[in-house]
């Protein structure tokens, strides 16, 4: 009997555990939008036991290489897109994976623009999580993502020289 009951609940046990892991799935997004305020793509936020992988596409940006980094402050008002801030920095580090006393946790690689105006690819932010503590992407005031016009030499603080902010989306 004890055998029995025991792979009767072998099931509920496999379908309990599949809940669980599926309600700790953490996801998110942003909506990117230009300087116009026009809606420019999207990005899909999931955690991972790795960190938060990122997977973006974009349209009717200009070709080319372009920073990449999530921003300290969960607003994105065009056309300059300051009210963003600094970079996603809770660790109190300087700019930059080349540089030894950083990178910031909000810190990304620098992707590609097709001739087009378009992109789509998927980075890893290793230091940064949509759960609880000091590095969750759900802090007080919220964080973005911000597109900018150069690319990012990963060392100059506080921001790569990156250029302008081109586009910019609140993660949600």
């Amino acid at each position: 009997m004890k055998i029995r009951t025991s792979l009767l609940l072998l099931p509920l046990l496999l379908v309990a555990g599949v809940a669980t892991w599926a309600a700790q799935k953490k996801t998110a997004r942003a909506d990117f939008v230009n300087a116009q305020g026009q809606r420019v793509g999207h990005a899909t936020l999931t955690q991972t036991p790795q960190g938060v992988r990122i997977d973006v596409t974009v349209s009717s940006l200009p070709p080319g290489r372009h920073a990449f980094h999530i921003h300290a402050v969960g607003q994105c008002e065009p056309p300059g897109f300051t009210s963003a801030g600094p970079h996603f920095n809770p660790f109190g580090k300087e700019h930059g994976t080349k540089n030894p006393k950083g990178p910031h946790a909000g810190d990304l690689p620098n992707f590609d623009v097709t001739s087009d105006g378009r992109s789509q690819f998927s980075v890893l932010a290793a230091d940064v999580t949509l759960g609880k503590g000091p590095n969750s992407l759900f802090h007080p005031g919220g964080t973005s993502l911000v597109i900018h016009a150069g690319t990012d030499d990963y060392m100059t603080d506080p921001a790569g020289n990156a250029g302008a902010r081109i586009a910019c989306g609140v993660i949600k």
